[in-house]
């Protein structure tokens, strides 16, 4: 797994808009014993808790990431970090997380084999990644991503699971992403302007225009799998 740049995580770490928006489609799934693969820096994490999560292990390779969740979740003692690889872990879980964390994987299918191995029975697999390869750009690339994807990944490789739900999410950040592409090629990352702006003012139009069209187009795929 590539680790991120210096700041790249931190720089989406206040779009609250996006986070709980996200958090929507994938709050209600969190159960049991739960393991979120790459942790990041915990924007995520820090909103997951019902009474119906025992346990929430988080994997991380970013040592700057690392200090960071355990000084954040310090005070939880639900809460347990590891830089331990998912094949390293003996347990079996009841959620497995993976938020902005496949593309960043070089042998995603093989990790998605290991993950579906140490879910339980009736357990729930949560990916969200990064859609479209045609908008693949610098950023992307900087930012350690080997890929975008497409349904068809997902068509093929998730056979032995049951579909719960695979959707679309932020159909206006697909736009603004494109014309960053276009007009923006040789900027790496989006500066803290952009991000504010993305988050405050497009979020909440998308949520409209997401739901409106059905989930059917967006910057990103969330998918929800259920293993029988």
């Amino acid at each position: 797994m590539k680790n991120y740049p210096i700041n790249a995580t931190e720089r989406f770490d206040n779009a609250n808009f996006h986070i709980n928006y996200c958090l929507l489609f994938i709050k209600k799934f969190l159960k049991g014993n739960v393991l979120e693969v790459g942790a990041g820096c915990g924007s995520f994490t820090r909103n997951y808790f019902n009474k119906k999560i025992k346990s929430l292990i988080l994997t991380e390779v970013d040592k700057k990431n690392i200090k960071g969740l355990k000084e954040k979740f310090k005070h939880n003692s639900k809460i347990k970090i590891t830089n331990k690889k998912l094949d390293k872990i003996k347990k079996k879980f009841d959620t497995i997380i993976y938020l902005h964390v496949l593309e960043h994987i070089k042998n995603d299918k093989n990790e998605i084999k290991l993950a579906i191995k140490k879910l339980k029975k009736n357990g729930i697999l949560i990916i969200m990644v990064p859609a479209h390869q045609k908008i693949y750009s610098n950023l992307d690339k900087a930012v350690g991503h080997f890929r975008r994807y497409d349904l068809s990944f997902f068509k093929k490789n998730f056979k032995s699971l049951k579909t719960v739900n695979v959707r679309f999410l932020d159909s206006m950040g697909y736009f603004l992403y494109y014309l960053n592409k276009i007009f923006f090629k040789n900027e790496i990352f989006p500066s803290d302007l952009k991000i504010f702006i993305w988050d405050k003012f497009f979020i909440p139009i998308t949520i409209i225009i997401d739901f409106l069209s059905k989930y059917k187009f967006g910057k990103c795929i969330l998918a929800v799998y259920k293993k029988n």
